[in-house]
């Protein structure tokens, strides 16, 4: 597909949580990362998510800045001065004009819908969705556990359990669902003191109540349109805020596993 691919050139389909984290190594690393994302990313944890970049015009997670570009030019034009272009385009149609050596889907759709081994030299998928040696060169293992991270070269990674990690024993009581379809009305803000059963959002105008004392770690944009069982926040019981700037122990790990992939092929 690509005559002649930039090798130190890298494209991230997504930039949430896990996409992010992966995104700020490689660019550390010295990689240029360009990020794909849709029109209205719905991020939770979003002061460590670069898709924020479309909403502010600019965003800086641990070192490294991303902004928005409105265009494949306007992107290029950032890289050299180690900024991370953010792009909207969820179909990908942008890799035959930047021509990366490498593709990371990061998108965790649980399923994959349109990565294939043909759209780069080197493709590496995120978690379930993915087959080593099928629709991608390999895949990284997202569950938490023993295989965090992991790279696999044949096969794929663990299916999504659909269970929140607990932090101090609590799982998915810390988890915030909308309750219907509709438009998302924060009450609260990422940082703020909260205790069971208070009201921290409504969708639709049907409340949104924590069920646990802590800190809102994560919470969807104001105004995002929004489905029902969606997850729209999360509430942490250590409430240490000083962690809410922070790339997770998950997105290191898996940012990890990224770059042996890359060193593995290249």
């Amino acid at each position: 597909m690509f005559s002649e691919p930039f090798r130190n050139r890298v494209v991230v389909r997504g930039a949430g949580e896990l996409a992010s984290g992966v995104i700020n190594r490689l660019s550390l690393e010295g990689f240029e990362v360009v990020a794909l994302e849709q029109e209205h990313p719905s991020c939770v944890r979003r002061l460590v998510c670069y898709a924020e970049a479309l909403y502010e015009g600019e965003v800086s997670i641990n070192g490294v800045t991303a902004k928005r570009a409105d265009a494949v030019d306007e992107a290029k034009e950032m890289l050299p001065a180690g900024f991370v272009p953010v792009l909207i385009d969820p179909d990908a149609k942008s890799l035959s004009a930047l021509k990366p050596s490498i593709l990371i889907d990061g998108r965790l759709l649980k399923r994959n819908i349109d990565t294939s081994v043909g759209m780069a030299p080197l493709v590496i998928g995120l978690g379930p969705g993915f087959t080593a040696g099928e629709n991608c060169h390999a895949a990284v293992e997202t569950n938490r556990g023993e295989s965090l991270g992991q790279v696999i070269y044949k096969g794929s990674p663990q299916e999504d359990t659909g269970v929140p990690a607990p932090v101090e024993g609590i799982s998915k009581e810390r988890v915030l669902r909308a309750p219907t379809d509709g438009t998302l009305r924060c009450r609260k803000n990422i940082g703020d003191s909260v205790r069971a059963g208070d009201r921290i959002a409504d969708v639709a105008g049907k409340p949104v109540v924590s069920r646990i004392d802590g800190i809102v770690r994560g919470l969807a944009r104001d105004g995002l349109h929004v489905k029902r069982g969606q997850k729209i926040g999360d509430v942490d019981p250590r409430g240490s805020k000083e962690a809410l700037y922070k790339i997770s122990d998950k997105a290191q790990a898996v940012a990890d596993g990224v770059l042996k992939a890359i060193q593995h092929f290249l």
